[in-house]
C-alpha cells in the first residue's frame, strides 16, 4: 500500500480530470479501484529504472524525458501549450506516468502516431498515447544506414550495437506498417496484427492502469489454460516436432536458437566470442572465457562486443527487438516468427548453426 500523502494527491489529480465522484464530493469506488490499479502499475513505480535511472544526474534529458515522466510527456503531445512532437525541456526527477500525462485533451485527442522509421499509423484511436512511448527508438532503415557500404562479413570498427529501446510492443503489434524489427530486403512482413473486433487496441487487452491483460477473457475464445499456451497456427512453425505447444514457445525456440547461432558466426566469421546479458547495457558483451555467458567484469561497458558485421549486426539487432517485447507472441506473432527466421536463415548462410526444418509464416 502506498503512503496515505501520495494516494491522496494522486486522488486529488484524478478527481481534476475524471467525473467519477458523487454528487457529494466523495470518492467513487470506480475512481479508487482505478488509482489503486495505477499505484500498483509499473507506470507508477517511481523505484524502477524506467524513473530513476537519471537520479544522480539531477535531471531527465529531453530525448528521454518524453516517456519517462509526467511532465514529458505533456511536453512531446503539446499538452503543455508548446509545439508538439519534441520536447522542449529538461524534466524533474521523481515523476512517473500520472493521470494528467495520459487523460489531458492532447492525449485523448491524439489519434495517429509517427514511428522511427518515419511510418505514420492514422486512426489508432485510445491506443495513440500508448504508443508514442512504446514504439522504440530505431528501424530497419537505421540499420541499413549504419551498414551502408560494408561487406557483409567484414568485421568494421565504426559499428557499434543498434538497440531498439525497451517495451517496443507497438512497433511489434505493427509490423511491416512500421518497420521496427530488421526485415531483409527480398522478404515480405506481416503488418499490424488484428485481433477480433472489441480486442484490437491496447486498453481493450490490457487494464488500461494496471497494466495487466486478463487472460480468462483471452481463454474464452482460444480455450487455452494460459497466454503463453494459446496457439493459433496448425504448424509446426519453428520445426522442433512439437506441434500442440503455444506460438510463445515456437517464438522462444526460434529465439533460443538464433541466440546460439549469433554465437557461432560471432565465434567463426567475426573472429571474437559473444554473450548477451538481458540486463546490462549495451547486453553484448565480448566473451573473454569462452564460457558462453557474460558474467563479472565481462559485462561492464568497456568489455562491449565491438567486432561487428553487417550481418551479425542485424541478427543481434532481431534477436534483442524480440527479447525487449515479452508480449510478442501476442503482439505479432507471425512478424515475430519472419524475423527469427529470416535472421537464422541469414547467419546459417555462413556458418553452420545446427538448427533448420522451420517453416516461416
Amino acid at each position: 500500500m502506498f503512503p496515505r500523502t501520495i494516494r491522496s494527491a494522486v486522488m486529488a489529480a484524478c478527481l481534476s480530470l475524471t467525473p467519477l465522484f458523487n454528487a457529494e464530493g466523495q470518492e467513487s469506488s470506480a475512481l479508487s479501484g482505478i488509482v489503486e490499479s495505477w499505484l500498483n502499475s509499473p507506470h507508477a513505480d517511481p523505484a524502477s529504472e524506467a524513473f530513476r535511472h537519471w537520479n544522480e544526474d539531477g535531471a531527465i534529458p529531453p530525448t528521454c524525458a518524453g516517456c519517462h515522466s509526467s511532465p514529458g510527456l505533456r511536453d512531446l503531445l503539446g499538452g503543455d501549450g508548446t509545439a508538439a512532437g519534441v520536447v522542449d525541456h529538461p524534466a524533474l526527477i521523481g515523476s512517473t506516468v500520472d493521470c494528467a500525462a495520459c487523460h489531458g485533451l492532447a492525449a485523448t485527442d491524439l489519434r495517429q502516431v509517427t514511428f522511427p522509421s518515419g511510418a505514420v499509423a492514422t486512426d489508432l484511436g485510445v491506443s495513440a498515447v500508448c504508443m508514442v512511448c512504446h514504439q522504440g527508438r530505431q528501424s530497419s532503415g537505421d540499420l541499413d544506414d549504419a551498414v551502408a557500404g560494408k561487406g557483409e562479413d567484414a568485421v568494421s570498427p565504426e559499428l557499434s550495437f543498434v538497440n531498439v529501446h525497451y517495451r517496443a510492443a507497438a512497433a511489434s503489434l505493427m509490423g511491416s506498417a512500421a518497420h521496427g524489427g530488421y526485415e531483409y530486403p527480398g522478404k515480405t512482413y506481416a503488418g499490424r496484427y488484428a485481433h477480433v473486433r472489441g480486442l484490437d487496441n491496447c486498453a481493450a487487452c490490457h487494464d488500461p492502469h494496471g497494466l495487466d491483460v486478463d487472460a480468462a477473457r483471452c481463454a474464452r475464445c482460444h480455450g487455452a489454460a494460459g497466454l503463453a499456451a494459446i496457439r493459433n497456427d496448425p504448424r509446426d512453425t519453428d520445426g522442433d516436432g512439437d506441434s500442440t505447444e503455444g506460438v510463445a514457445g515456437e517464438v522462444a525456440t526460434l529465439h533460443e536458437w538464433l541466440g546460439h547461432a549469433i554465437s557461432a558466426y560471432a565465434r567463426e566469421v567475426a573472429g571474437a566470442a559473444i554473450a548477451y546479458a538481458p540486463d546490462a547495457y549495451p547486453y553484448f558483451f565480448a566473451d573473454l572465457d569462452g564460457n558462453g555467458v557474460a558474467d563479472g567484469e565481462e559485462r561492464g561497458y568497456p568489455n562491449r562486443y565491438m567486432q561487428w558485421t553487417p550481418r551479425l549486426l542485424k541478427a543481434a539487432y532481431n534477436y534483442q527487438f524480440v527479447a525487449k517485447d515479452p508480449g510478442i507472441y501476442a503482439h505479432n506473432p507471425v512478424y515475430a516468427r519472419q524475423i527469427l527466421i529470416d535472421s537464422l536463415e541469414s547467419l546459417g548462410g555462413v556458418v553452420a548453426i545446427g538448427r533448420n526444418g522451420w517453416t516461416r509464416p
